[in-house]
């Protein structure tokens, strides 16, 4: 478990939040690797870059204040649920859409898994994250 300095908004890292970490890399796999099938010739390494870099962009972008640490951009805690949930939700269809449907169907088991032990966190979330 490792936490912030004094004077900084604490960080807990418990294994459900190594868990959401490992996904959200593993969401990026995803779409990289739908980005490199999914086209042919030099559109396929465009793809799988810039499907992925968009997504991180997005993802780190827009947040709820404290989450931890300060958000570029502040968005409300319901916002940033559906940004999750986007996210992990096109990572699990672009999977599966490229030829990849068991690690789909594992991908998405451990994300509802994840959402399930997180429960407190959604709650944080709808009640307006860091606001």
């Amino acid at each position: 478990m490792a936490r912030a300095r004094r004077g900084q908004s604490e960080l807990h890292l418990g294994p459900n939040e190594i868990l959401r970490f490992a996904l959200e890399l593993a969401g990026l796999v995803a779409m990289g690797i739908w980005g490199w099938n999914a086209f042919a010739g030099p559109l396929n390494v465009l793809a799988a870059i810039g499907v992925p870099f968009l997504a991180a962009a997005i993802w780190g972008i827009f947040r709820v204040p404290n989450d931890p640490g300060p958000a570029p951009v502040a968005v409300p805690g319901p916002i940033r649920l559906g940004i999750e949930l986007a996210f992990f939700g096109l990572a699990v269809v672009l999977l599966y859409a490229a030829g990849q449907q068991l690690p789909a169907l594992v991908f998405g088991a451990l994300v509802v898994f994840h959402y399930a032990v997180g429960y407190r966190r959604i709650e944080w979330l709808l009640r307006g994250g860091g606001r």
